[in-house]
């Protein structure tokens, strides 16, 4: 079985410096970017890249949360100062459209991902965690729950530049020192954005901001890993992709469930009613039943039989 991630052999060369984390944010003043940052401001000493021409009422919002510093992936003199003396890079910064054309993912997917992986070695950084997505995946189709292990399909371009992104990153982590971990995000959308009634098509697929936080605080902590692929969806009753990987190596503990929210599910109590097919059902009968009365001490356990369980 494919492994999606490699232990590290010496952790604690890993270990960040005394103190609180620094935390390079490229693209921070996008959704996820700016979501993070606000989240984790008082937790760590953040650096926020923003674009050059970037909205200056957006750059305003973000200097209460750290250093705002206008930057664009072309320019690698510049991303190796901003990486200088940090702990861990997020990489946000993209083209993030899944209709985007091979003339922008080019230079921004591709060449700026490399930029920035090259200048957070140079710079000597401990990690990058690098924003994949599901569409690295996404030529599986709704039918297949995708493991992290799985190999990558994408469905689109933008998919075929996040698939370059992982693979770039393994070789970083693997051949080059730089502990890199891959997180596909899914469909990172505020709780009241998914009530709406069309909701329930992203029902498979979502990530809550708090969920999503909650992952990316737990990647910046694991000093255990040198490289990893972690799916990133919250805890919903169908996920798309499988994140056990990510709650097994990161203890991640999602709180969210987009079954308990989009309005066609909300209040069928899905996590609780769907049938487990095993012993966690309340009329499964035990297979050692049998014998296990047959034996001294044996206490019957009282079961409930439901004869249609269907």
């Amino acid at each position: 079985m494919p492994l999606s991630f490699t232990m590290e052999d010496q952790p604690s060369r890993r270990l960040a410096a005394p103190g609180r984390r620094k935390v390079l944010i490229t693209g921070a003043a996008g959704r996820i970017g700016s979501s993070f940052a606000e989240h984790g401001h008082a937790t760590y000493e953040f650096r926020l890249m923003v674009q050059t021409a970037e909205d200056p009422a957006r750059v305003e919002t973000l200097k209460r949360f750290g250093e705002v510093v206008p930057a664009e992936l072309s320019d690698r003199a510049k991303l190796q100062e901003l990486c200088t003396g940090m702990d861990t890079v997020v990489h946000l910064a993209a083209d993030p459209s899944a209709n985007a054309t091979w003339n922008s993912l080019l230079p921004n997917n591709i060449v700026g991902t490399y930029n920035l992986m090259w200048a957070a070695k140079s710079a000597r950084c401990r990690r990058v965690i690098y924003a994949s997505s599901i569409h690295a995946v996404s030529g599986y189709g709704p039918s297949v729950q995708v493991k992290a292990g799985d190999p990558v399909n994408p469905g689109d371009l933008y998919g075929v530049s996040k698939c370059f992104g992982e693979a770039l990153g393994r070789y970083m982590a693997e051949q080059e020192g730089l502990s890199v971990i891959a997180i596909r995000i899914g469909g990172f959308q505020p709780p009241e954005r998914i009530t709406r009634p069309d909701a329930v098509n992203g029902v498979d697929s979502w990530i809550s901001p708090r969920d999503l936080h909650q992952l990316l605080d737990k990647c910046i902590a694991a000093d255990h890993l040198r490289w990893a692929v972690f799916n990133g969806l919250s805890g919903n009753a169908f996920n798309r992709m499988d994140i056990s990987d990510a709650r097994q190596l990161l203890g991640y503990a999602p709180q969210d469930d987009a079954a308990d929210i989009v309005p066609s599910l909300a209040g069928l109590s899905l996590q609780s009613r769907l049938m487990h097919h095993n012993m966690q059902d309340p009329w499964a009968k035990s297979g050692l039943r049998d014998d296990d009365s047959a034996s001294p001490g044996f206490i019957a356990r009282h079961v409930v039989v439901d004869p249609d369980p269907l």
